[in-house]
């Protein structure tokens, strides 16, 4: 039936965009959660990591940060349309590039998903180093970043392939 059409390669691509989408749904559930039910969104402070909910209606690192309805949600239709030509890329790309690929859709999609039915993205990981802090961040941005990191390294050494064929 269906499940013959789907074939091997599709469905584990499926399952890691799951599983990063899980990830990333449990813990802003866990943090959420604890945040509320002790009313502190000050959940852990240490040295060098904080975990402090703070929802964030901008897109990475809370850049672009907006106040209204409209702007936002032109903002979320376009991180939409993004999504889906990364998943194109996706189709079109295999190996590391393909994994890269997937890591950044499974955390776009859960990103996507908080702007959609909470008009904002729970951020609360703060790494640190006395007073100077990082950008406060979630899990779905760690798989995004590492996604982007892998896919900028795969071109790099695909570029550099390429021109040492030509020699």
């Amino acid at each position: 039936m269906i499940t013959k059409n789907i074939s091997k390669k599709n469905l584990i691509n499926f399952l890691i965009i799951f599983i990063i989408f899980f990830l990333d749904r449990i813990s802003k559930f866990i943090v959420i959660y604890l945040a509320d039910k002790d009313n502190n969104s000050e959940l852990f402070l240490s040295k060098f990591l904080n975990i402090q909910l703070i929802w964030n209606d901008g897109i990475a690192f809370g850049l672009l940060s907006l106040n209204k309805d409209k702007s936002y949600d032109i903002l979320t239709l376009f991180i939409s349309f993004i999504i889906v030509i990364i998943f194109f890329m996706m189709t079109k790309s295999e190996g590391l590039k393909r994994y890269s690929f997937l890591m950044i859709l499974g955390g776009a999609i859960g990103n996507v998903f908080d702007r959609i039915f909470n008009k904002s993205v729970p951020d609360f990981l703060d790494f640190h180093v006395g007073n100077f802090h990082w950008f406060i961040f979630n899990a779905a941005d760690i798989f995004i970043s590492i996604g982007v990191f892998f896919v900028i390294l795969s071109e790099l050494f695909a570029n550099k392939n390429k021109n040492d064929k030509k020699i």
